[in-house]
C-alpha cells in the first residue's frame, strides 16, 4: 500500500487516537476494586473492563468508518463491504491487568485485504507506545514525546540479547516444554514480559526476540505490522508471514531463523 493513500492515512491517525482513548479508559478500573473478574470457557479471565473497552472502539470506528468490518475479543464479528477490518484486543495481557501489573495493552490493528496494514500497541499504565502503518515505518512515543522512528536489534544469535516470552504455562499446554528450555539455553537471558509488552520491546530493540506457543489474530494482527515496519520479521513456528496458526515469533531475520530452526519441528498438541 502507498505511503500517502488517505484512506490508510486517515484509518492510521484515528487508530492511533483511539487506541490512546481506549487504553485511557482501562485505567478507570486498573489498581481499582470496581470490577468483576470472570472465567471464559478456555479459563483466560475476562473484566468489565474488557468489554466496555471494545464496545467503547465499536463504537468509535462505527460512527466514523461505518462499512468496515470488526472482529474483537469479547464480540461478534461485524462484517464489513469494504476491504478494511478492524481488529480488536481492549486488554492484552488481562492476567497482568487483574494483577495491578502495568505491562497489559490495548491493541487496534486494521487489515486491508486481509493483510495488517495498521497496527498500535498501547500500554496505557506505562503511557507508552508504538504504532506502524505499511511503508511508513514504526514509531515510538513515551507520554507526549515526538515519536522516534525504531528499529529491531541487530543481534545476530539468541546468545547476544534478551529472549521473550508470555508465560511458561502455554508452552506445557502445547507440549512444548523442552523447545522452551532448549531456546531459553541459547539465550543470553530470558524473561517473561510478554503479551503485546513483550513484541512492544523487540520492535523497540530492548528485546532480540519474543515467541508465543498460544496466540489469537487479535493478539498478533497489531503486532505484525510494527514488527515488521521496524526491520524485523513476525511469522508463526514454521516460518509463515500469518496470523492465524496460534502461534508466533517476532524476531530481527537472523534470529529468527536460529529460533525457527528450533519451532519447525514442534507438532501443535494443544
Amino acid at each position: 500500500m502507498h505511503p500517502d493513500d488517505p484512506q490508510l492515512n486517515q484509518r492510521f491517525q484515528s487508530a492511533i487516537r483511539w487506541a490512546r482513548q481506549a487504553g485511557a479508559h482501562t485505567l478507570n478500573h486498573f489498581q481499582r476494586d470496581t470490577y468483576q473478574i470472570s472465567r471464559k470457557a478456555d479459563g483466560s479471565p475476562v473484566t468489565q473492563a474488557d468489554r466496555e473497552t471494545e464496545e467503547l472502539l465499536r463504537e468509535l470506528i462505527i460512527a466514523q468508518f461505518p462499512d468496515d468490518g470488526i472482529i474483537g475479543e469479547e464480540f461478534p464479528e461485524r462484517p464489513g463491504t469494504t476491504s478494511y477490518r478492524w481488529i480488536l484486543d481492549p486488554i492484552d495481557g488481562t492476567k497482568s491487568f487483574i494483577s495491578g501489573v502495568p505491562l497489559y495493552g490495548t491493541l487496534v490493528a486494521v487489515q486491508s485485504d486481509q493483510r495488517s496494514v495498521i497496527g498500535v500497541l498501547e500500554i496505557p499504565a506505562l503511557d507508552e507506545r508504538v504504532y506502524a502503518a505499511a511503508g511508513l515505518g514504526a514509531w515510538h512515543v513515551r507520554h507526549d514525546s515526538t515519536p522516534r522512528r525504531v528499529h529491531v536489534a541487530d543481534g545476530s544469535e539468541l546468545s547476544n540479547g534478551l529472549l521473550l516470552t508470555s508465560d511458561f504455562q502455554g508452552w506445557v499446554k502445547r507440549g512444548a516444554g523442552s523447545t522452551w528450555q532448549q531456546l531459553d539455553a541459547a539465550s543470553w537471558f530470558a524473561r517473561t514480559w510478554g503479551d503485546c509488552y513483550g513484541y512492544l520491546l523487540v520492535a523497540t530493540g530492548r528485546a532480540l526476540a519474543m515467541i508465543d506457543p498460544q496466540l489469537n489474530i487479535w493478539d498478533a494482527a497489531a503486532v505484525q505490522i510494527v514488527i515488521q515496519e521496524a526491520g524485523g520479521r513476525f511469522t508463526d513456528w514454521q516460518g509463515r508471514e500469518r496470523i492465524d496458526s496460534g502461534d508466533a515469533i517476532g524476531a530481527n531475520s537472523l534470529v529468527i531463523e536460529e529460533i525457527l530452526a528450533v519451532t519447525r519441528g514442534v507438532r501443535r498438541e494443544a
